[in-house]
């Protein structure tokens, strides 16, 4: 990567974590109450499932005042069984220990009249299903007596007799003090059966699939205990070979963007680009005194937002908890609950506090924690991305922390955000010899972070005033290239040759040309007398305004340039961005990411051939 990289580009340039405190959003699903003594405030809770994407579910509980006075608030307790979690949450505060979670009303929806209800929602990860409901201390379904408690947790359930389309369970029996009397069979997080056995049979599966099974006992009362298991299965038939992940497809937001480009969370969805990407890196969170620190605190969680420019068409209100991108991004992934966000820290400018921060690995990663995994907008992020520029190297400023820098700062990211959060990082594509590719450790970091966004653009632009013009983002070497290892197949070719993964690793796509002017020569190698002129910028310019003030007319080493008058500019264009994705998938790249939404058109031209090239 050249060290001119612009301010623009990188210039201010999230799983929920274990103990996430949620914001409001909506959500369908039920709950329980007090004992017979209470009875004239007793509250039933009811659980629903509304959506599952395999990998997570969406879910509701819906609270009931079935008692003959009113209620001011309410607390509700279940356990999920390990690996189950919630992710992000809304109208209501849900908090965590271990396993063991608990949803409380907020200020506007405790109060209850008799008859009343109110739901909250979640989204989630994982197959289980709730156990252990209790509301305002009392069994969910108001029918729980004084001593009477929950049943235990089954035997685990072994498979047995697995076939192509079916699979036999088996379990130990549960106890109870009251007694059992039956057992919920849960597959995927969704009963198929109750019953008296201590086995069942789950026919009508898929060949070749992965499933996951748990088993509930139920008391005489229907009070249900904690769940048995999981236990995964995989049919017979089908090959024996799992599909393939699928792709990421990223996109970097910025929070500056909300200013003079008028760009907002809402435009991700009016593009038709919410739909086609499956993560975003919102950029930035800057990096201070060795500590991860807020970028822009007006923008990130404070913008008020009119009805017109939010994500679900609901305006701010004064008194809300959170605004700015922040609750848009929270509205984001209630429509798209595939979407997964990071928090990106660092970029171009705010790179210089890396150095100071790696001194002490852990604290650095504690407060990086402590800042993405803040209860105000915890459920909103999914993990954490560093955008160092560049460790053990030349940026901005230079760095001299030493190569085993960046792997001690993965090493203690990962450790401190655990498994159930993604940990990425955007790194150089400087792949000459001896060039910042070679000056850090990240072939050692491979197994603390998910991927690296190779930020494979910005290999040549106007910061060279006189030229020669060169094509930004070369996916491969080509005659007359101003540097050597300074294309994107030789730095993928690096990184793996370093130990990266090839599914590690992220293509990089600019949805920007840069450009010269004063240039004669319309083939790249041309000199120029300076900088093009851009909206923002010079010597930069978005895709959605080139494609029409200079359109390509030709392309080199897998990307398009374009002559128009004495302007000279490089960007990819949707062609090129489908054969670069082609390229990715032929090298078993685990997909791709942009910088940044805003450069594409209205109706997301570079995003969709992103999607479809990789699909």
């Amino acid at each position: 990567m050249s060290t001119q990289a612009p301010t623009r580009r990188r210039g201010l340039k999230a799983k929920a974590a274990a103990g996430l405190t949620a914001l409001t959003l909506p959500l369908a699903a039920l709950v329980g109450l007090a004992s017979p003594a209470e009875a004239a405030t007793s509250v039933t809770a009811t659980y629903t499932k509304t959506q599952d994407w395999g990998s997570g579910f969406g879910a509701n509980w819906t609270i009931k005042n079935t008692g003959t006075t009113s209620i001011s608030s309410w607390n509700l307790e279940w356990d999920y069984p390990s690996g189950t979690r919630v992710t992000s949450a809304w109208d209501a505060t849900v908090t965590n220990s271990g396993d063991h979670w608990t949803a409380k009303s907020v200020s506007w929806n405790g109060t209850l009249a008799p008859g009343a209800s109110v739901s909250f929602g979640y989204n989630g990860s994982g197959s289980g299903a709730p156990s252990g409901c209790k509301i305002n201390g009392a069994s969910c379904d108001g029918t729980q007596q004084p001593g009477d408690n929950p049943p235990s947790a089954p035997g685990t359930p072994a498979a047995s007799d697995v076939t192509d389309t079916s699979v036999k369970l088996s379990w130990g029996a549960a106890t109870d003090d009251k007694g059992v009397k039956n057992y919920d069979v849960l597959r995927d997080g969704t009963k198929v059966t109750t019953t008296t056995a201590l086995n069942y049979t789950d026919q009508g599966l898929t060949a070749g699939t992965d499933y996951s099974y748990t088993v509930v006992a139920r008391d005489t009362i229907d009070q249900t205990g904690p769940a048995a298991g999981p236990v995964s299965v995989r049919t017979t038939g089908g090959g024996t070979t799992p599909p393939p992940p699928k792709a990421v497809k990223l996109g970097y937001f910025t929070n500056w963007g909300v200013y003079g480009r008028n760009y907002h969370v809402k435009n991700i969805v009016t593009s038709g680009s919410a739909s086609k990407i499956t993560h975003i890196n919102y950029a930035f969170g800057n990096v201070q005194g060795g500590k991860c620190t807020i970028g822009d605190a007006y923008a990130d969680y404070d913008k008020a937002y009119t009805a017109d420019q939010s994500v679900d068409g609901v305006a701010d209100t004064w008194d809300q908890p959170l605004r700015g991108n922040f609750n848009q991004l929270r509205k984001l992934k209630k429509a798209y609950p595939n979407i997964k966000v990071l928090w990106s820290f660092g970029g171009w400018t705010w790179s210089g506090g890396f150095g100071q921060a790696v001194q002490n690995p852990a604290a650095f990663a504690q407060s990086c924690y402590d800042l993405v995994e803040d209860p105000r907008w915890a459920d909103v992020f999914d993990g954490i991305d560093l955008d160092w520029e560049y460790p053990n190297a030349c940026g901005l400023t230079c760095d001299t922390s030493g190569a085993a820098s960046f792997k001690n700062m993965m090493q203690a990211m990962r450790a401190k955000f655990g498994a159930n959060n993604l940990v990425t990082a955007a790194v150089t594509a400087d792949a000459s010899a001896g060039g910042k590719i070679d000056a850090a450790d990240y072939g050692g970091a491979a197994p603390y972070y998910d991927w690296l966004n190779v930020m494979t653009y910005d290999f040549f632009g106007a910061w060279a005033a006189k030229g020669p013009t060169a094509p930004h983002s070369p996916l491969t070497s080509y005659a007359g290239i101003p540097q050597a290892g300074f294309n994107s197949a030789e730095a993928i070719a690096k990184f793996k040759a370093k130990g990266v993964p090839a599914n590690k690793l992220l293509l990089g796509i600019g949805f920007y040309g840069r450009g010269w002017t004063g240039v004669t020569q319309s083939a790249p190698g041309g000199t120029a007398t300076g900088p093009a002129q851009g909206t923002y910028e010079q010597g930069i310019e978005d895709y959605k305004v080139l494609k029409t003030s200079c359109p390509s007319n030709g392309t080199v080493a897998g990307t398009a340039y374009a002559h128009c008058g004495t302007n000279w500019w490089s960007y990819d264009t949707p062609a090129t961005v489908n054969s670069k994705m082609s390229w990715a998938k032929n090298q078993g790249l685990g997909g791709a990411f942009f910088w940044e939404f805003s450069g594409d058109t209205t109706n997301g031209e570079l995003v969709t051939a992103i999607n479809s090239g990789l699909n």
